[in-house]
């Protein structure tokens, strides 16, 4: 029998979309240059809205070596929720899953402003390094977790290798929501 992987509990410094008293936590780990992450953004999108008020999900970055703009796009959404707070962290979070390919620092201080915050601050804070040992922190706690690829997904805390497509994973987060409620 093999080990089963655990994801970090959430905590206040997560961001999160939807009530801690919700039925399931689905926690992604990802990328926002990853092309698999981009197009698993509109499958999450509609995971989202089908779950409603049952689903609490959350978003971690994971920026890969290999993708030379992410770990900056990770820290201008860190350098975001920080000025704007968590609304505009999720604006600035699909503004950079929906514009994947222009993520220059320019482009990352256009979207801060579409989020609701002074770009030249992101870009003073990405100058200064300010939300790089943050972004590591995140990536090192995925990689303990068995994080090695983007997404990584885990429904609640427990890793998740099904597939990505919106049936099967609504139905892998229904049926551990049914399970959580003994339904």
């Amino acid at each position: 029998m093999t080990a089963q992987r655990l994801a970090p509990p959430v905590t206040d410094l997560d961001h999160v979309q939807g009530d801690d008293s919700a039925l399931v936590t689905l926690i992604e780990y990802g990328d926002f240059e990853c092309p698999s992450c981009g197009k698993a953004y509109p499958v999450l999108k509609r995971v989202k809205q089908r779950l409603g008020d049952r689903l609490r999900f959350v978003f971690r970055n994971f920026p890969l070596e290999t993708h030379p703009h992410a770990a900056h796009a990770a820290e201008a959404a860190e350098s975001v929720a920080t000025l704007g707070g968590n609304q505009s962290f999720w604006t600035m979070h699909d503004l950079l899953f929906e514009n994947q390919r222009a993520l220059e620092d320019e482009d990352l201080a256009g979207y801060a402003v579409q989020a609701g915050v002074d770009g030249r601050t992101v870009l003073t804070d990405l100058a200064d390094a300010r939300y790089q040992q943050y972004v590591r922190d995140s990536f090192m706690k995925g990689v303990r977790s068995g994080v090695n690829g983007t997404p990584t997904f885990f429904i609640d805390g427990i890793r998740y290798d099904g597939p990505r497509d919106e049936e099967t994973l609504v139905a892998a987060l229904e049926l551990v929501s049914t399970q959580s409620t003994g339904g």
